[in-house]
């Protein structure tokens, strides 16, 4: 599907996201990426969320920060998911802002943790998304990435996902060439969804 679509659907699905199906399994997905977070133990002052949606992350993550955390800021190339997430955003941490993970407006080195969850398979250009997470990654930091990570998958890189990384192997060449460190990953949804926890 050519980007522009893909950004269009997300679009009109935005007003009622998080109530549908995909919208209940994403919001399993977030709840799991937040605990492997937790479990590198990082008290970060910077957050992005890297193809933010609704802003589900987020708010999870500021409701569960007492105040710690300084900045949590959400970048979203689908104008109506982030009018819905300003519109489900209750605390003054929170900032949402339309753009790319190919051309993310903030400065090297800003936030100690990153997230990409199950949005890395809709950018563009993967291999530049990763070097613009890496780019704003402060060292030391973490990016965390939940998406399609599987053997089983290569088929539809053959037909609909041509050219898509979607392997741990493929993902994990592409964080290396931005200048990361796997450092583990976790099943999410065997055999299909994987999260990749990486540092700079």
């Amino acid at each position: 599907m050519p980007h522009e679509r893909d950004v269009e659907a997300f679009d009109i699905r935005a007003r009622r996201y998080e109530g549908d199906w995909r919208g209940r399994l994403h919001s399993d997905i977030v709840s799991r990426t937040l605990d492997l977070a937790l479990q590198e133990g990082l008290q970060p002052q910077r957050v992005l969320d890297v193809g933010c949606g609704t802003g589900q992350l987020l708010r999870r993550l500021a409701a569960g920060q007492d105040g710690d955390c300084g900045e949590l800021v959400g970048v979203d190339a689908s104008p109506g998911m982030i009018k819905e997430a300003r519109s489900r955003a209750d605390d003054p941490r929170l900032v949402f802002l339309q753009g790319e993970a190919e051309r993310l407006p903030f400065p090297e080195n800003h936030f100690e943790l990153v997230f990409a969850t199950t949005s890395f398979d809709h950018w563009a250009d993967q291999r530049l998304g990763l070097r613009e997470c890496a780019r704003v990654l402060a060292p030391g930091g973490r990016f965390i990435l939940t998406d399609l990570f599987s053997m089983w998958l290569l088929p539809t890189l053959l037909l609909a996902r041509r050219g898509r990384v979607r392997t741990k192997r493929r993902v994990t060449s592409l964080l290396q060439a931005a200048g990361l460190t796997v450092v583990r990953s976790e099943p999410v949804y065997r055999p299909l969804l994987a999260t990749i926890v990486a540092t700079k």
